[in-house]
């Protein structure tokens, strides 16, 4: 959340060792694009709360409060990345990120690519998390109830029970949806399984 000072300084220590490993092995693209993951997310962390310590959630943050310096890094290191051979999770992790800055530019995200990047990291991982991820960007692609319908592939998933942006996800679709019923379930689960104040508040 960008609020703890222990955990911003457990950020600086690992981009620390990022930009370390990188400088070490700088034509492995997978350490370049590690770094270039930590960058971008540290980039945003000014926008995550607003003035009163509220959560602010991505699709509602201010780009101008991103840190543009650290995310023209994370672009550089995403190129110098995917120009050499290979091809990993980091790196399509932080293509993700990368898809996500564009409203910098653009004012929104470029959906179509974050969900073709989602689908070569799902068939690569397997990840519910990214399946979870997945469904959002289909959703914003081909609306709600087809993210639903993604995030239903996943529901039986055991690791899913309790991770709460699934259910957040589930409530923010089924809200879409016309669903009070569902989303009110979904948001009571989400905001029971969410440690964080100000995001349970929001």
């Amino acid at each position: 959340a960008g609020t703890d000072a222990r955990r911003r300084a457990l950020s600086g220590e690992a981009i620390w060792l990022g930009r370390l490993v990188a400088s070490r092995l700088p034509e492995e693209p997978e350490a370049l694009g590690l770094l270039s993951l930590m960058l971008y997310a540290d980039a945003r962390r000014p926008a995550r709360r607003d003035a009163q310590g509220g959560f602010v959630p991505l699709a509602a943050q201010d780009p101008a409060v991103w840190d543009a310096s650290l995310i023209d890094e994370a672009e550089a290191l995403l190129s110098r990345a995917n120009a050499l051979p290979g091809l990993g999770r980091f790196q399509l992790e932080a293509a993700v990120q990368s898809a996500h800055v564009v409203r910098r530019r653009t004012g929104q995200p470029d959906w179509r690519a974050i969900a073709a990047l989602y689908d070569v990291l799902l068939a690569m991982t397997r990840s519910p998390v990214v399946a979870v991820n997945r469904a959002i960007a289909v959703a914003e692609v081909h609306g709600p109830d087809a993210g639903l319908e993604a995030l239903d592939a996943v529901a039986k998933d055991p690791r899913i029970e309790t991770y709460q942006p699934f259910w957040a996800a589930r409530a923010e679709l089924a809200a879409r949806c016309g669903d009070v019923a569902a989303a009110g379930e979904a948001y009571e689960r989400a905001i029971g399984l969410e440690s964080d104040p100000a995001a349970r508040r929001f």
